[in-house]
């Protein structure tokens, strides 16, 4: 057996990898390396961003920002963007809501918060929500004992009410995918949607594993958007079982913890911060 490598970190070097694969590239989000400039452009041509750490995880230190006109006037045109229109500024960070008139103030209030890191600029995704909270789904993909790649277990985050953020570890709360699903897609379109989401993380193990072929596991997070297509948010390479504690169907656990112990790994299942959503 190859050696397995457990983390792969650097979330930039992770969406080079993913981009390389054609058929994952549709799939991902406009993804940058941090600067002023960087996140001027793109919140001029997204009005909605993420700024996480380059190393990080567990959704720590992960900011939104979002650019908004003052008053939304109509244009002669009709069109609700006018390029006179003042604008104004907005981040959050864990559940602290910071606004601002101009980018330069915002800029420096967002460098104080992240100077002390690599940062990159993503662009936002708007998620569905449930009960008026945005959530995403983690996709667990292992290595079988076939030494195949498998979709082990799928579940849906949903965020900590005063939080940008679905991770557990935040507060979030662990649903059944079929539950959050359910106001948004019939039967039929529910079971083609998470066979795709399951494909998607599938293939991010595999083009991962073209450039890190020690790698074992990966916990790919994907949301939806309001059309319901899939976007690969992150790809984390040492993923937390956690969000599959908290489901009622032990199936997916087990199966995860019977293939980690297969190549060397163990988990950690006392998952104290995560909820179990009330079906």
């Amino acid at each position: 057996m190859k050696e397995q490598i457990t983390r792969i970190s650097n979330k930039l070097t992770k969406t080079k990898v993913l981009a390389g694969s054609q058929e994952l590239r549709m799939h991902i989000p406009v993804t940058r390396k941090m600067k002023p400039s960087v996140l001027k452009e793109m919140l001029q041509k997204y009005h909605m961003v993420y700024i996480k750490p380059c190393c990080g995880s567990l959704g720590q230190g992960v900011i939104r920002v979002d650019k908004f006109p003052v008053n939304r006037l109509k244009s002669n045109s009709g069109r609700d963007h006018d390029p006179r229109q003042k604008m104004s500024y907005r981040y959050q960070a864990g559940t602290q809501v910071h606004r601002f008139s101009d980018y330069d103030t915002a800029y420096r209030a967002i460098y104080r918060e992240t100077k002390e890191k690599s940062y990159l600029v993503q662009k936002g995704i708007r998620l569905l929500t449930y009960d008026g909270r945005p959530f995403d789904i983690r996709v667990m993909v292992q290595r079988n004992l076939k030494r195949e790649w498998e979709a082990t277990g799928i579940a849906g985050r949903v965020a900590h009410p005063h939080k940008v953020v679905t991770n557990g570890s935040q507060g979030g709360t662990i649903y059944p995918v079929e539950v959050l699903l359910n106001a948004y897609t019939n039967l039929e379109k529910r079971a083609a949607l998470i066979a795709a989401m399951k494909e998607i993380g599938v293939k991010s193990a595999r083009q991962l594993s073209t450039a890190f072929p020690g790698l074992q596991e990966i916990g790919a997070d994907i949301a939806l958007d309001r059309h319901l297509k899939p976007w690969i948010l992150e790809v984390n390479t040492a993923p937390d079982p956690c969000p599959f504690t908290k489901l009622q169907d032990h199936s997916m656990i087990n199966r995860i913890v019977r293939y980690g112990k297969a190549y060397g790994r163990t988990y950690n299942l006392k998952c104290m911060k995560a909820k179990q959503g009330v079906v």
